[in-house]
């Protein structure tokens, strides 16, 4: 999606302080601004600094990821890496996750990402998930589709 396809970075800010039932004055206080401020940045009529956007984003506890959303929104750079699983950087992580899906057995595990895709599992879900076809695990198996399909789990 183009930078100049996102949503206003106003629209974002107001859906998250709904989203976390707050009023205006409540996240102005939180995020030590003006409700005037804060008004004038969810109707596009102020246009808010790097720092301000962070510091809404803190106050209304955004995801990382949501918070570049947010800054993009705002024609600012994305301020938060994301990393691939399989990235050397991630290994200590992927190691950890191993370990746990390996203690887990004889019980099945999985570690999904956050549309529910499997991302890996330990050996004992690899045995449970061996009678599925082929059609239900494409393009990726997701938690959903599996438990769902009437072919699957």
């Amino acid at each position: 999606m183009d930078v100049d396809q996102w949503p206003r970075v106003g629209v974002l800010l107001r859906e998250w302080r709904r989203r976390r039932r707050l009023s205006q004055l409540d996240l102005a206080l939180l995020a030590d601004t003006s409700t005037r401020h804060l008004s004038c940045v969810e109707t596009g009529r102020s246009r808010p600094s790097r720092t301000m956007v962070l510091r809404l984003a803190d106050a209304l506890e955004v995801p990382l990821r949501e918070r570049n959303t947010l800054l993009l929104a705002a024609d600012y750079a994305p301020a938060y890496r994301e990393s691939d699983l399989d990235d050397a950087g991630m290994a200590q992580i992927r190691a950890a996750l191993d370990m746990m899906l390996t203690a887990h057995e004889p019980y099945p595990a999985v570690v999904v990402d956050r549309w529910w895709n499997v991302v890996t599992g330990n050996g004992a879900m690899s045995v449970l998930m061996a009678g599925i076809p082929p059609e239900v695990l494409v393009p990726r198996p997701n938690v959903f589709r599996l438990t769902l399909h009437p072919e699957g789990l």
